[in-house]
């Protein structure tokens, strides 16, 4: 007979067992691309059903302490419980993504080639699409960051054009979910599609849709440019790899659930402009790659969009070909020899010039005018009338420019000077007239900024906003598709106040932003319900659900009187202070038409 040890041992198998097979697998089951069961929604929810489901799927310290037979059993419950999808491109073997803040699991597909790998003779040209197969692909874990920023670590490589989907536990094939593809920022030169939490955006979100993240090029692998690389017709390669991932999301979507014909593309600060590239490139008679567009802090007009030929690529090109070791090989020869150096000699060549001009407009390795993807200068792009009009929701944050100017900028001197080594080509009467739009309180007692000690410095932020604003200005004004502008105001710090990108976390619902207080977590749990309606349905008043008081979202119009979503005016809980502002209220931006205007006039100017 079994010692009341090992029977004890038995019947907590049994109980394990019994508890997977009658609950878990029921609350979350095995699915694939032909296969699946629905899930019960009362067991998916039981708190110690997801606890003992994580602990036995989670390879916990429940499955540790089995003998080793029921461990054969355990692995089998595991593949058993892995969801799969087959492509054209093979047999995905996913995961399932169970974070314990989750309200329920998703299935999760990660590391899924869109494109083949960009090496040898592909580096630096445009991406070519993954080929048939009949082979199993594990899809259970994230794949390569493509080469930027840092060389540490071994999670990197030039193998890197893999997309990440997420999918609700028991989504079937055929069954035209939304979906939500996000582009990564970084300056197009950092990040990865993994480092945002987009299974975090569904995992709340009250509609269900298919989430995906991916990596593109970057640095001088996905937008190195110059007179040789137009002549090669590689340039904006890393955009190109976007365009790819659209089109395989079209060919690819169905299988995972997802509808090919609603497709939201969403993305933040380089995303957000590499999302405007997208919209403006339109294509006659080609089937639509995306139908509604979510920008955050970023457009075309963000940043200079310059000729490849124009001096400061060009430099930069001879100054990442001096850095590779191909400085002094025939110009002819110039490709070539940089696609024979090591992954890490080209990779650390466009880190040090990327860094040579950090933090500045004037960065290294972005999106140019190329005459085909960008056919030219952004804000006559946007005068020309055409451009793919689907729903648009985009905003700004108060201090969009505090990551990117000096400290201090106390003094009318400093001030010009900033600007004039921004961007070159503005004259004196351009400078001049600067000053009159932005007063220096040192000399005008009626300027606006007379009680800022750091008056100068929050004058070259705040610019920054008049960049991304034309998206809403020229896109309501000649399109009958929707367009929705918000301004997040919640100051996250004393010096940089409603900073670039703070709104990220959330729009993710974050836990920890929601514990910090009651009106905090009402900050998080509008924006995630703005944004996840707006990409399920193209309106973010469309979905309820918890919080269905908050305020109607209007469409913006030149001519709305309150066209603006303002997002936490006045609250700074977490710069230290203790007021707790306006949550949520419809706004105008018209105090700054002015300073909009000087901008958008003068625009041309550091793109030529």
């Amino acid at each position: 007979m079994f010692s009341s040890r090992r029977q004890a041992r038995i019947v907590l198998v049994l109980l394990v067992l019994g508890a997977v097979l009658a609950a878990v697998f029921s609350g979350a089951s095995y699915s694939s691309s032909s296969s699946s069961a629905d899930a019960s929604a009362s067991g998916a929810s039981s708190p110690w059903l997801r606890r003992l489901r994580r602990s036995v799927l989670s390879e916990g310290s429940l499955v540790a302490a089995l003998p080793a037979w029921a461990h054969l059993t355990a692995s089998f419950l595991l593949a058993r419980q892995a969801p799969i999808v087959v492509l054209r491109q093979g047999t995905l073997l996913g995961t399932i993504r169970d974070d314990d803040d989750f309200p329920q699991p998703l299935e999760a597909f990660l590391g899924v080639p869109y494109a083949l790998p960009p090496t040898g003779e592909r580096r630096f040209a445009r991406p070519e699409p993954v080929k048939s197969s009949s082979r199993k692909i594990d899809a259970s874990q994230y794949g390569l960051r493509c080469v930027a920023g840092s060389l540490d670590g071994n999670d990197w490589g030039e193998d890197c054009l893999t997309a990440n989907i997420f999918r609700p536990t028991g989504t079937r094939t055929g069954q035209k979910l939304p979906v939500v593809v996000y582009f990564h920022g970084g300056a197009f030169n950092l990040g990865a599609g993994r480092f945002h939490n987009t299974a975090a955006l569904l995992a709340w979100s009250e509609k269900p849709f298919i989430a995906l993240n991916f990596n593109y090029r970057l640095g001088a692998f996905g937008f190195l440019s110059g007179e040789l690389m137009a002549a090669s017709n590689m340039l904006n390669v890393g955009l190109y790899d976007q365009l790819m991932l659209l089109k395989w999301v079209q060919q690819n979507i169905e299988q995972f659930g997802g509808d090919p014909n609603q497709v939201t593309i969403m993305g933040l600060s380089a995303g957000a402009h590499s999302i405007g590239h997208q919209i403006m490139h339109t294509k006659k008679g080609g089937r639509p790659l995306f139908h509604r567009a979510l920008l955050e802090s970023g457009a075309t007009t963000a940043r200079a969009v310059y000729p490849p030929d124009a001096p400061l690529p060009s430099v930069q090109f001879d100054e990442f070909a001096l850095a590779s070791g191909c400085s002094n090989v025939d110009r002819g020869q110039m490709i070539s020899c940089l696609r024979k150096q090591s992954v890490r000699t080209v990779g650390q060549a466009s880190i040090d010039v990327f860094n040579r001009y950090n933090p500045s407009d004037r960065w290294a390795f972005q999106p140019v005018i190329d005459g085909r993807i960008i056919r030219v200068a952004p804000i006559s792009d946007w005068e020309s009338g055409t451009w793919n009009k689907v729903p648009i929701l985009t905003g700004f944050n108060t201090d969009e420019g505090s990551p990117f100017t000096p400290t201090r900028l106390d003094t009318s001197e400093e001030f010009t000077k900033f600007f004039k080594e921004l961007i070159p080509a503005l004259s004196e009467s351009d400078l001049e007239e600067l000053n009159k739009l932005y007063p220096d309180p040192a000399v005008d007692r009626e300027s606006p900024y007379y009680d800022d000690s750091s008056h100068r410095r929050w004058f070259a932020v705040q610019a920054w906003n008049s960049s991304i604003r034309p998206t809403a200005y020229h896109a309501s004004a000649g399109q009958s598709a929707s367009v929705f502008l918000y301004h997040w105001a919640v100051n996250t710090t004393v010096k940089g106040g409603a900073s670039h990108a703070d709104q990220a976390a959330y729009e993710l619902y974050n836990p920890g932003i929601r514990k910090i207080s009651k009106t905090q977590n009402l900050l998080a749990g509008y924006l995630h319900a703005y944004f996840t309606s707006f990409v399920t349905t193209g309106d973010p008043n469309a979905i309820k659900g918890r919080y269905a008081d908050r305020p109607r979202w209007a469409p913006f119009t030149l001519e709305a009187k309150s066209g603006t979503m303002v997002i936490g005016e006045g609250n700074d809980e977490r710069a230290g202070g203790d007021s707790i502002g306006v949550v949520a209220r419809m706004g105008n931006i018209s105090y700054t038409k002015e300073e909009c205007d000087f901008w958008w006039k003068r625009t041309i100017l550091s793109e030529s």
